[in-house]
């Protein structure tokens, strides 16, 4: 098929729920892509913070190829030893104790509500029910992951969704401690908004979120689906407020492009859980739970989280640079290695002249453009990212 004969079988039989570039991707290799007439791309997108560590990777490579040959699928009626070492693993390295496999990170989120849930009726509170979220967030599509996304647009047509959700603004802590009351079961929160616009919590906001939490007895949700696993340079982005979580979801670089997606827990949480309680048929299957163990590894590993802080460092200044030569800049946003650009104009256009230039953008709304770079990224990739955006925005 030519690449025009591929836009247009999608365009005949796939649900037309994606609005994409009129270009065929085909290969990509470290942090570029090429599509099907031989053009390179920069990519910073990085398949939405899932490709952390780019394309091609040989320790990656090697696991897909030994996994190949063993167990693909057994389902979670028997163990079976890569989940139990991925599990092992992520709990080893944060404040979790116990682990619960899904598919994906919406997966993740439904079972985080149910968990909070069944841990207030567990002690006794059927009527604490309550889930409070944020302005700016975004948590997923499935029934119970978008009632708890604050953007109307993927939250409204659905009506009515789970009930059960207040919203209350981001980072205002004397709003949030009065939406957190005693009827609240749990907060979600992402520390860095990804689809809301690449906000960062402060350390005042989280900090007192963790406080009003333990004065209701409600548990605290960090959702780290896409801003953890080293993407803004500690292993988890929770870690610099000097607080835990009680609940954790994490999905999209943990696979390295395979679905996968993991809640961590307290023992706490856990205890209130029981068998038949909740379930997947898929998840943390023996294949990919042992490709994500050698991502977990790479990216856990002190030196390479040191990389991701120091790239980022030097991405940081480039962008201050830019903004200051380019008005359109009205502010930035993120940390570590996911970024956002505010501008003046539409983030879609300039995103439409970015692949003009060779360079791959997200957006985060209307007006944010959000950068989401492999964390295998270098100094000389900032440096053709910021040639590559002045082209853009003398274009859009």
């Amino acid at each position: 098929m030519t690449a025009e004969d591929v836009i247009a079988a999608d365009h005949d039989y796939v649900l037309q729920t994606y609005q994409r570039p009129d270009f065929v991707i085909e290969r990509g290799e470290g942090c570029y892509l090429f599509d099907a007439e031989g053009r390179r791309y920069l990519d910073f997108v990085a398949g939405i913070a899932v490709n952390a560590l780019g394309y091609g990777d040989a320790d990656v490579a090697r696991a897909i190829a030994s996994g190949a040959g063993g167990l693909i699928h057994t389902s979670n009626l028997y163990y079976t030893r890569p989940a139990a070492e991925l599990a092992q693993r992520l709990a080893e390295h944060s404040f979790a104790d116990r682990v619960f496999f899904s598919n994906s990170g919406a997966e993740a989120i439904e079972g985080a509500l149910k968990f909070a849930r069944k841990y207030a009726r567990e002690h006794g509170h059927d009527d604490k029910t309550t889930i409070v979220a944020f302005s700016g967030s975004f948590h997923g599509r499935s029934m119970g992951a978008v009632a708890v996304t604050h953007r109307e647009k993927y939250r409204l047509p659905f009506m009515p969704v789970m009930p059960g959700v207040r919203f209350a603004p981001f980072n205002d802590l004397a709003a949030a401690e009065a939406a957190i009351g005693d009827d609240v079961c749990a907060v979600v929160v992402e520390p860095v908004q990804g689809e809301g616009g690449l906000s960062v919590a402060t350390p005042e906001f989280l900090r007192g979120l963790r406080a009003r939490c333990d004065a209701v007895g409600a548990l605290l949700i960090a959702d780290e689906i896409q801003c953890g696993m080293g993407r803004t340079g500690t292993l988890w982005a929770y870690e610099p407020y000097g607080i835990t979580p009680d609940i954790m979801t994490v999905a999209k670089p943990l696979g390295g492009g395979l679905p996968i997606g993991a809640i961590l827990m307290t023992q706490a949480v856990a205890d209130a859980i029981h068998a038949g309680e909740h379930g997947t048929t898929f998840g943390g299957g023996p294949f990919v739970a042992s490709i994500a163990r050698v991502v977990f590894d790479k990216i856990a590993d002190p030196a390479f989280l040191a990389h991701v802080r120091e790239v980022g460092d030097y991405l940081d200044e480039a962008l201050h640079d830019f903004a200051s030569a380019h008005p359109q800049v009205r502010e930035l946003r993120g940390r570590g290695l996911m970024r956002g650009l505010q501008i003046d104009g539409s983030a879609a256009a300039l995103r439409e002249a970015a692949h003009s230039a060779g360079l791959l953008v997200a957006t985060a709304g209307d007006d944010v453009v959000r950068l989401l770079p492999p964390l295998i990224a270098e100094h000389r990739h900032v440096d053709e990212l910021v040639q590559k955006l002045g082209v853009a925005f003398g274009q859009a």
